[in-house]
């Protein structure tokens, strides 16, 4: 349990929550009708606004036009109080997160950042969204209402549609964090707070997820999806390769039996390994390719052979899909016939596949304050390094190595004196006023809105 701050404390946590509701009130536009935004649950939106978001009346066969597409059913023991009662205190509405994904052809991502991020605000709704031209990335936490609204609105462009989702229960901790009832950091001293109501990030990248391949498009091709109920039988046969995506600090806590560890420290890093691993040359990789020269006149000796390699059957799972499916777009132009990859990934897995029945070992590593996850989606046991936002356990933290908000065991190595006594500063801030900073986060309130504004035109130009 997190421990109460004093009075003091929680005076000046709820000074900083009023001034943070004042600042977004300020940057609201005035609202106007908008003809089916009532029927999407979306807060009306200004002209201005729709232009930039640039929503068209558009409708399913299917479908009625502005008809709310529901949520899936939760996670195995969690149910939403859609009444709104409830909580840790009785009379906060309970929280739900949802992690969610769509490649799409979208080229006017920035238009959609802003609207998206007013109306996140506006709902009290968290948590990091990536937008690109390649799609759209996320993780929201909120009431099931609240997100239900953001997730229809994201959805009412049509390319969007069919969004991949995921959603996971909300340990009372995680609750009074996002309703202001303490100041402890959920994630990286305040920077990173997926939680709290008043921390939500909407980027622009060239990428939701960067494996730094522009060739790789999975809009065009993808392996084969395999149920969690079908997964046990894929990667129990001795022919098929299984490969885990994720990056080495996510694998050390847990993978699935029989798991490849390619020991990446990034997802940018996987296609290298997947060249050296299969030994993969020019040629295997473009098979329509009609130069077998190697530079010297004389063909390559990889293609002497009269047959070309074959390719193992391969199945590949990451912790939500979205880095597997692109990996397996990858895969797919580099020749391999047979990709599949885990549907909905380990989270998905993990909530369907009772333990007893399970070929997973260990924790799952998650990107929010949770930190890691067991089956039936349980709370797990790590914690995190606030210094290199890596997982440890009890025993790292009995370390000598382990300094709170500092260091830990796997990063103390790499950090000098200077670095550490930064973040001690940065530790102590956060102590004091709950973020990193101080109130304003060390930036003049008068100067909100046209840092926003500075921040937006920079994001939008590194993301063309």
């Amino acid at each position: 349990m997190l421990i109460s701050p004093p009075l003091a404390a929680l005076s000046k946590a709820a000074a900083r929550r009023a001034a943070t509701v004042a600042a977004a009130a300020r940057r609201r536009l005035p609202l106007v009708a908008l003809p089916g935004a009532a029927s999407l649950g979306v807060p009306e939106l200004t002209s201005a606004l729709r232009r930039r978001v640039r929503l068209m009346p558009q409708e399913d066969a299917g479908r009625t036009r502005g008809a709310p597409l529901p949520l899936p059913s939760h996670g195995r023991g969690f149910a939403a109080d859609v009444g709104g009662s409830g909580g840790v205190d009785g009379g906060s509405p309970e929280l739900l997160v949802v992690s969610f994904y769509r490649f799409a052809d979208f080229p006017d991502h920035g238009a959609l950042r802003r609207p998206l991020k007013e109306l996140c605000e506006e709902l009290r709704v968290s948590g990091g969204i990536i937008l690109a031209p390649e799609g759209i990335n996320g993780s929201i936490c909120g009431t099931p209402e609240a997100v239900e609204q953001v997730l229809n609105f994201i959805q009412s462009d049509n390319r969007l549609k069919g969004l991949r989702m995921i959603q996971s229960p909300v340990t009372p901790e995680d609750e009074a964090i996002h309703h202001g009832h303490t100041s402890h950091s959920p994630v990286g001293a305040g920077e990173d707070a997926p939680f709290r109501w008043d921390h939500v990030r909407v980027k622009l990248k060239k990428e939701i997820v960067t494996l730094g391949d522009p060739g790789v498009m999975p809009t065009k091709m993808v392996g084969k999806y395999v149920k969690p109920k079908d997964w046990n039988a894929l990667i129990s046969d001795p022919d098929t390769v299984v490969i885990d995506v994720r990056n080495m600090y996510e694998i050390r806590i847990g993978k699935f039996k029989r798991a490849v560890d390619p020991c990446t420290k990034s997802f940018r890093e996987f296609s290298s390994w997947v060249d050296d691993q299969f030994e993969l040359t020019e040629s295997e990789s473009n098979p329509s390719s009609g130069n077998n020269d190697n530079g010297t006149g004389e063909p390559s000796e990889d293609l002497n052979s009269s047959e070309p390699k074959e390719l193992p059957r391969v199945a590949m799972y990451c912790t939500g899909g979205i880095r597997c499916e692109k990996a397996s777009s990858f895969l797919l132009s580099k020749g391999f016939k047979e990709v599949y990859h885990l549907e909905g990934g380990i989270l998905k897995y993990l909530e369907e596949i009772p333990k007893a029945e399970s070929l997973w070992e260990g924790e799952c590593f998650v990107f929010d304050k949770r930190v890691s996850v067991e089956h039936g989606l349980a709370q797990g046991t790590h914690k995190l390094c606030y210094g290199c936002k890596q997982p440890v356990n009890d025993e790292d933290m009995e370390s000598p190595e382990w300094e709170y908000g500092v260091s830990c065991p796997y990063c103390i190595a790499t950090k000098s004196e200077e670095e550490k006594e930064r973040a001690r500063a940065r530790q102590r801030q956060f102590e004091t006023w709950g973020v990193i900073g101080g109130p304003d986060k060390g930036r003049s309130p008068k100067r909100l809105e046209a840092n926003y504004a500075v921040e937006e035109a920079k994001q939008l130009s590194s993301s063309i």
